[in-house]
């Protein structure tokens, strides 16, 4: 069982950059391969990026290709992703998620998830 807290969202102006992290408890998290997904208001669920459980591998969706970096620290049970040059567009609840997977782009392939956080930027 894995259990995944967000945080580091907020308001940002575009241009802009956030460092969101999400903090996991277990003691077996370097098992799990970790995704990022957003939902903006109206849409669905989307993929953003994924990241292997010793962090050698990571796969993004191609519309945050270069301005989106995850990562992890396996030591502290955390997994980040820093976002960076910040569009309207990119103004929704990002969700980490948990996965004995790597790579999974469908959320129905991850079977933990946190709560959210907002990341809102202003043109």
């Amino acid at each position: 069982q894995v259990q995944l807290v967000e945080s580091g969202g907020g308001l940002v102006q575009a241009g802009g950059s956030l460092r969101l992290s999400c903090a996991a408890s277990g003691r077996t998290f370097s098992s799990y391969a970790m995704g990022w997904f957003r939902q903006a208001p109206g849409k669905e669920r989307e993929f953003v990026a994924a990241i292997s459980g010793m962090g050698r591998s990571t796969a993004y969706a191609d519309s945050v290709k270069g301005r989106f970096t995850i990562s992890r620290d396996n030591a502290k049970n955390a997994v980040y992703l820093q976002i960076n040059s910040l569009q309207p567009e990119d103004t929704a609840i990002y969700y980490c998620a948990g996965s004995r997977v790597f790579g999974q782009r469908r959320g129905s392939e991850y079977a933990y998830w946190g709560q959210g956080t907002q990341v809102t930027v202003s043109s």
